[in-house]
């Protein structure tokens, strides 16, 4: 099925360039999203501890479901019957699904074997055998009903002999390339992924081969997962370069402000990470100067926000030293309020990055943001 016959018209357009950093409109059958965009992860069909009302107040345009765990449990057949993910989860906005691949690669341990077919694994529920093919993780997708469905990846851990890698790269193609003739959901778009990890010839060979088969975007798959973080930027930059440039791009994983920022500036267009919530959870805070630690005594009489000038509900409301409180005596609500601050610091944050690019000004606030973040203490 072509781009045009899924919406009836163009999935992504490029409304404004400041060098390689792009500002985009991706139109879905839930609706349209601004990019550069951060996708808050909703893993098993929720944003941890958030109402989805609470995480669309944020500015949220667009969640992240996962593939393998909503497979498990409840089951995407049940999750179909009852009417599909958006339903399922009352999030009436674009959901984008990955494939269960990064899941299944990460757990090593679990891997019972790997061929040109799919990949047999233990899963992580009841440890019984299980297979996933490019066939089968399109179906799943199918039956969520997700705006975007990613295709099955190998993912390769960091330092691989080339060999092995090479492997990874020839059978991730293979296997988009099947799951592209698989059924797919009504007005559902696709991505491929590039793999290749830090290996400027084969991370190019994946990037030419997944653009060649016409996927509706393409996704840098791979990456920050361990390997050098220097090493990562420079590969974010080769790979994006050799993308289409009038599809959307997606960073597979990266929430951290000098990373979004990054891979803003390569040229990237979407991007998701646990970061801000998983950081919420340790009882730990995102601000413009760096990560506040809430445990941290220093806190005990703060009465500032969290971070002065933010609008959450954390910091409309509560100072440091109530948080903390919060934190130290393992209450909930500290987690509902960091996660609610952490997630809009970063859509603020990549919100800001869009501005300055139709201003033309990407440089001067990305340089600006890193230096705040470098400053004095908080």
């Amino acid at each position: 099925m072509a781009t045009g016959d899924v919406l009836n018209g163009r999935v992504f357009e490029v409304q404004a360039t400041d060098g390689a950093a792009r500002a985009g409109v991706l139109r879905t059958a839930h609706g349209e999203v601004r990019t550069p965009v951060f996708m808050p992860v909703g893993t098993k069909a929720t944003v941890k501890t958030l109402h989805p009302d609470e995480v669309r107040a944020l500015g949220a345009q667009i969640l992240l479901g996962n593939t393998y765990h909503l497979h498990f449990r409840p089951g995407d057949e049940l999750i179909r019957d009852l009417g599909g993910l958006h339903r399922f989860m009352a999030w009436d906005g674009p959901i984008l699904t990955d494939s269960g691949g990064f899941q299944v690669f990460s757990l090593r341990d679990t891997i019972a074997a790997v061929d040109d077919d799919g990949v047999t694994f233990r899963n992580v529920y009841d440890g019984s055998a299980t297979r996933f093919t490019p066939e089968l993780a399109q179906r799943i997708q199918a039956n969520l009903g997700s705006d975007i469905a990613m295709c099955l990846d190998q993912v390769p851990p960091p330092g691989l002999p080339r060999r092995e890698l090479e492997e990874a790269v020839r059978r991730t193609t293979a296997w988009a390339a099947r799951q592209r003739h698989a059924p797919r959901a009504d007005g559902q778009l696709r991505f491929g992924i590039t793999q290749g990890g830090t290996d400027t010839e084969l991370r190019r060979r994946s990037t030419e081969e997944i653009a060649e088969l016409g996927f509706d975007g393409n996704a840098i798959g791979g990456l920050a997962i361990g390997e050098d973080r220097a090493l990562m930027f420079e590969t974010t930059d080769r790979t994006t370069a050799l993308m289409p440039a009038e599809k959307p791009r997606y960073f597979m994983g990266i929430g951290d402000a000098e990373g979004i920022l990054e891979v803003i500036e390569a040229g990237v267009d979407m991007f998701d990470c646990v970061l801000p919530t998983r950081t919420a959870r340790t009882g730990s805070a995102l601000t413009a100067t760096g990560r506040l630690n809430l445990r941290n005594a220093r806190f005990a009489r703060d009465e500032r926000p969290l971070e002065e000038g933010c609008d959450c509900a954390a910091c409309a409301r509560f100072t440091r030293a109530y948080i903390r409180h919060l934190v130290n005596q393992d209450e909930l609500l500290a987690l509902r309020l960091l996660s609610l601050h952490n997630l809009r610091f970063v859509i603020d944050l990549t919100c800001g990055a869009r501005g300055a690019i139709e201003r033309g000004a990407f440089a001067a606030y990305k340089l600006d943001r890193l230096e705040r973040l470098q400053s004095a203490d908080s």
